[in-house]
């Protein structure tokens, strides 16, 4: 593998071929990677690349299931987080893990403290340690202060000089910049290079190409779980970076039927979450799949459990069916028809120890009872219906969930809001960690809801979902709508620069705001992206 002119010829860490299964899903396809000393390295990729798994590789949290991790050309086996940390590699998360609690210090010598000859804690020294460690990265925290206090990017730096205070010779920065403001991630940059120059590998996870395109010595593309490419950045441009992200043909796994696509059901307005989401504007019709579209941090999960009123906003205006709404709770949205299938199955989509009937009939049993008592009956016919609706292998209606494959927990999930009869059903995520044959039952089932007239919004990862499921294609970057495409305009690199933050070419351009009818969740600001 080339590596930057000057460097030195052996990689300080190197993955060579390593491959890693999670159930059905090949996270990593014997991929390599070698980081050297002097050079900061980027790591960029669409959802679901392996990316995550790699790093989680190099912290010692998972093993490779084929393959070898060389650590100065010697083949290693990384037992765990201590040992890789002991080798001398240390990983900065998007959120810091310190102790908020404790004073700087404390957590920058955590478990290691200084001790004077009584054994006690040498509190000036350690202070006087880490105050140098901060010096030398040229910035200034009060090292007695609590961590609780500091930003996001002061806490983030407490982490660097923790590394620096372990001899760390490896870097890695997973998405370090998504909380940071412009001057933050100029500080960071700063020290980000002030390591490069004496001689640390960096390894940069980011999403953002224009801090790669400054900031990196080579790029490494990763897709599908393998390595496609790695060159100087100098070679790349941010253009064939994402040609190289999303350079796989469409797969013909995504059953769509035609559909009438009819009014407006749901119409949005300057939906705002400070710090979070800004001006989100959108129309989703009766037999409309609205797909939404984005990368990590990019806002899309917090929109729909603003949407379902899991989470409340500071501005903007919802109508269902042509009349404002105040959506404070998912019992005022449930009331006004809106369901939601969340990313997360297990902890809010399913309660794992309840059996499938249960589940299923979980958000309707008012409607099943009979003074105050739950008519069994009933609920076991009508989840019964939905079971054999939505095909759910199982042995029965007794079946706890937690006994289901991850395929068909996704369908009780499915037919759980189903039963509630939603106008507006919104999808995170529905085929997340289930395998290829399921994801295209999990399709059809939803093409033939919106076949039906129910107004889909699918928000997923997987860009070719979105592409061949959606009618029309929302794209979010940064908590902003950076791009409309009607489906005939929607192509993978098109979408992805938008979701990159790049000019979206072919775009459809916002049109004016409808007219405000009052009386939506908050007065805001204007729409942006709608149609």
């Amino acid at each position: 593998m080339d590596h930057v002119a000057g460097q030195p010829g052996t990689p300080v860490v190197e993955l060579v071929g390593v491959a890693k299964r999670f159930g059905a899903v090949q996270a990593l396809r014997g991929v390599d990677l070698a980081l050297f000393p002097g050079e900061v390295h980027a790591l960029v990729g669409e959802n679901g690349a392996g990316k995550s798994t790699l790093v989680k590789m190099l912290a010692g949290v998972h093993r490779p299931d084929l393959g070898e991790v060389r650590i100065d050309g010697a083949a290693v086996s990384l037992g765990g987080p201590l040992e890789a940390r002991d080798r001398g590699i240390a990983v900065i998360h998007q959120h810091p893990t310190l102790f908020p609690d404790l004073d700087v210090a404390e957590n920058v010598f955590m478990g290691r403290q200084p001790r004077d000859r009584f054994g006690r804690v040498a509190w000036r020294t350690m202070y006087r340690e880490v105050d140098g460690l901060l010096a030398s990265l040229g910035v200034r925290i009060d090292v007695r202060g609590p961590v609780r206090g500091l930003a996001v990017a002061d806490q983030q730096l407490v982490e660097i000089a923790k590394a620096l205070s372990l001899n760390a010779r490896v870097l890695v920065m997973d998405e370090p910049t998504a909380s940071l403001s412009a001057r933050e991630v100029d500080r960071l940059f700063a020290i980000v290079r002030r390591l490069r120059e004496r001689g640390v590998a960096l390894l940069f996870v980011s999403h953002r190409l224009e801090e790669i395109f400054a900031l990196c010595d080579r790029i490494t593309v990763f897709r599908d779980g393998a390595h496609v490419v790695t060159a100087p950045t100098s070679e790349l441009t941010p253009e064939s970076t994402i040609r190289q992200m999303v350079g796989r043909r469409l797969e013909a796994l995504f059953p769509k039927e035609p559909a009438e696509i009819g009014e407006v059901v749901l119409r949005v307005r300057g939906l705002t979450r400070t710090g979070v989401f800004r001006d989100i504007g959108f129309d989703l019709r009766r037999g409309e799949i609205l797909g939404l579209f984005g990368l990590v941090g990019a806002g899309r999960t917090e929109v729909a459990r603003v949407l379902f009123g899991a989470d409340r906003v500071d501005a903007g205006e919802v109508w269902v069916d042509g009349a404002a709404v105040a959506i404070d709770s998912p019992t005022t949205a449930l009331r006004h028809g809106i369901g939601y299938v969340p990313e997360d199955r297990h902890g809010q989509g399913l309660v794992l120890d309840f059996p499938i009937g249960a589940n299923v009939t979980l958000p309707i049993l008012p409607r099943l009872g009979r003074r105050g008592l739950l008519d069994r009956g009933r609920e076991r016919a009508l989840a019964g219906e939905y079971a054999q609706r939505l095909q759910v292998k199982a042995s029965g209606l007794d079946q706890a969930a937690s006994a289901l494959s991850g395929g068909n927990q996704q369908k009780v999930v499915l037919g759980k809001w189903l039963a509630t009869e939603p106008k507006v059903l919104i999808l995170d995520e529905p085929t997340r960690g289930i395998d290829v044959g399921t994801k295209a039952e999990v399709h059809r089932i939803v093409s033939r809801l919106a076949a039906r007239g129910m107004a889909i919004l699918l928000i997923s990862s997987e860009l070719p979902e979105v592409l061949a499921m959606s009618d029309r294609v929302l794209v979010m970057h940064e908590g902003r709508l950076t791009g409309t495409f009607d489906r005939g305009a929607a192509d993978q690199e098109r979408v992805m620069v938008a979701a990159t933050g790049q000019a979206a070419a072919g775009a459809v351009a916002p049109q004016p705001p409808a007219p405000s009818i009052g009386g939506g969740v908050l007065s805001g600001s204007l729409p942006v992206g709608d149609r």
